[in-house]
């Protein structure tokens, strides 16, 4: 499966759809049921992209074999921590899921609590499931088939048992639809996309510089919907100088991604428009120790300001990683392009090629110098792909081939599964921060609803923790605007969503925050950690089962909630949940100590 890598153009962004009860998806050819159904999981799972910031994507497609193949339910994953794809599919279908075959482009993560993909396959009387891809995270992989075939259930994961043309058709499309999961999981770093537009001749901008506008407005469009396909995107200190971009998605979707500027001598301007964070915020990467005044500058300005001993691409990948980020572009020029493709860290590019001549002998080229004298020694674009758009020639392709994740070694899972005495819980200091990860379910963002008195001491349910959370902050507050965000919040999409839009109105409209909300929102989300965890009985005793180690919510830039970068964070979220363990222990001396003193941050 390693070259099955595809150069697939970007997709259409589509509006967010719910899940769909029918289609015009009604295939005769019984032989090729499989294959086209996983194809569509897999184009269903695309649907979010550029509304919510990357993550695992899923599909999930019932069809009915007696009925023709006919397409009873489907839908897809919207975002982290919302209802998974299989559990809207399911509902979409009813009582027709009986006998029902699921086609998932991607074996689930979650396979525990009641809410889960697999438990609603199960209760939904499915009796055949057929996966794209195995998960690639190890201490996911292999755990949703193998719950489901021990309830009886056929699961067959696609090309494991037959090869030809339009199995690896099918699953390529899984794989190009996660390549940023499949990449991350495998490099270690987020998936990069190199993304630039040159003329005919081989120039991103005349002699003078001047660089507006190279291609046309279509293929700009474009790039847009590629920057709302990515966590962050990063261009270089002589990018702010001359360019002074915005970097934002404009006629993208919904998300917005991070900019990040990277410069080793901070000999930037004092006025650009990435510096004005009121929207999107910014991140500035330099070398240590690098003009300390300006630093101070942009902090001033609510620049994040990140300091490296040596400013490498690899380096700031490997700091993103950290971060959770999925997927990066990098819009810089050629001397920054060249050292990232140099570091290794560029899988993926996007060249757009317009059909003009600038000529300039010294007009700059998209690639700076990389070493190379031979042309034997040119690196060669993997699977590309070619595309009009306008006048324009969009030329797509891989530097690095799809990783192949199959395992050649057993899992910690599988392992303790052959060997009891071998436990999966044996560190002594257990991170978490993406609900992806191995403790991501004691994220405040993780999709377990809970139910919370309101004024009034009437339930109200929440779709997380972090609904919860951001939705207390203007509770009790007189003002009708503030009731309205509370009722906003209750109606987001997603815990990303919740928090983005609970952060925002903290920010522009600090008058509808409650007076109290620094001295009471430790206690806050206390009280929906403990309702949170006591209502799941899983998730009870994964908590329990950390007993001895240390937990830390692994952000590197909350330093609130979080360990920090290098554990200067306060990591408030891990110190609630030792405490919250305690407590359910019945070890009342420790669940009774006092948390670090109260620090006044816009969380």
């Amino acid at each position: 499966m390693a070259h099955l890598l595809g150069g697939l153009a970007t997709p259409f962004l589509c509006k967010p759809i719910s899940a769909s009860s029918s289609s015009n998806y009604n295939y005769t050819s019984a032989s090729s049921f499989d294959s086209l159904y996983i194809k569509r999981a897999a184009e269903l799972a695309d649907k979010s992209a550029g509304f919510t910031a990357p993550h695992p994507n899923f599909g999930c497609v019932i069809a009915v074999p007696n009925g023709g193949g006919t397409v009873v339910g489907e839908s897809y994953l919207y975002a982290e921590g919302t209802i998974p794809a299989e559990v809207q599919a399911v509902e979409a279908a009813g009582e027709q899921c009986r006998g029902a075959t699921a086609y998932l482009n991607m074996e689930p993560g979650d396979c525990h609590c009641d809410s889960s993909a697999v438990s609603a396959i199960i209760k939904a009387g499915i009796s055949r499931v057929v996966v794209g891809i195995r998960h690639p995270l190890q201490h996911l992989r292999g755990n949703a088939i193998h719950a489901l075939r021990s309830e009886g259930l056929q699961v067959d994961v696609l090309g494991e048992d037959t090869q030809n043309k339009t199995i690896e058709d099918a699953i390529k499309s899984c794989l190009l639809v996660n390549a940023p999961l499949l990449y991350r999981a495998a490099c270690q770093v987020p998936f990069s996309v190199l993304k630039y537009a040159m003329t005919l001749d081989g120039k991103i901008a005349a002699s003078s510089g001047h660089a507006s506008w190279i291609s046309s407005k279509k293929s700009r469009t474009r790039v847009f919907e590629m920057r709302g396909r990515s966590d962050a995107v990063i261009v270089g200190g002589n990018t702010v100088r001359k360019d002074n971009p915005r970097l934002t998605v404009r006629h993208g979707g919904d998300h917005l991604p991070r900019r990040i500027v990277l410069s080793q001598t901070l000999d930037l301007p004092e006025e650009a428009h990435l510096w004005n964070v009121s929207e999107v915020p910014t991140i500035v990467a330099t070398q240590r120790g690098a003009r300390r005044s300006f630093q101070r500058l942009l902090a001033s300005k609510g620049v994040e300001v990140v300091e490296f001993d040596i400013l490498d691409p690899r380096d700031v990948m490997g700091y993103l990683y950290d971060r959770g980020y999925l997927s990066v572009l990098w819009e810089c020029g050629g001397t920054l392009a060249a050292s990232a493709i140099s570091s290794g860290v560029i899988h993926k590019v996007h060249a757009f090629v317009a059909p003009k001549i600038i000529g300039g002998k010294n007009a700059p080229s998209p690639v700076g110098e990389l070493g190379m004298v031979e042309m034997t020694q040119a690196l060669e674009l993997i699977d590309v792909c070619y595309e009009q758009i306008g006048p324009d020639i969009l030329v797509s392709g891989f530097l690095q081939p799809v990783p192949d994740l199959t395992p050649t070694i057993p899992s910690v899972q599988e392992t303790s599964a052959i060997d009891p005495t071998i436990s999966p819980y044996e560190s002594s200091i257990i991170f978490f921060y993406k609900t992806w990860d191995p403790y991501g379910a004691f994220s405040n963002f993780s999709l377990h609803p809970i139910q919370m008195p309101d004024e009034n001491e009437e339930l109200v349910t929440w779709s997380s923790v972090e609904h919860y959370y951001q939705a207390q902050k203007f509770v009790g507050v007189s003002d009708p605007v503030a009731k309205s965000c509370i009722e906003e919040l209750k109606c987001a999409k997603s815990p990303e969503e919740a928090a983005r839009i609970g952060r925002r109105i903290q920010r522009q409209q600090p008058n509808l925050v409650r007076p109290d909300w620094e001295s009471i929102k430790i206690d806050v989300m206390y009280k929906a950690l403990k309702c949170k965890f006591t209502t799941y009985p899983y998730l009870n005793s994964m908590l329990l089962s950390t007993a001895g180690s240390v937990l830390v919510e692994g952000s590197p830039h909350d330093l609130f909630w979080g360990g920090g970068r290098d554990g200067e964070g306060l990591n408030y979220l891990g110190r609630l949940l030792m405490k919250l363990r305690s407590e359910l222990l019945g070890d009342s001396s420790t669940s009774q100590k006092s948390l670090l003193p109260q620090t006044s941050e816009n969380n």
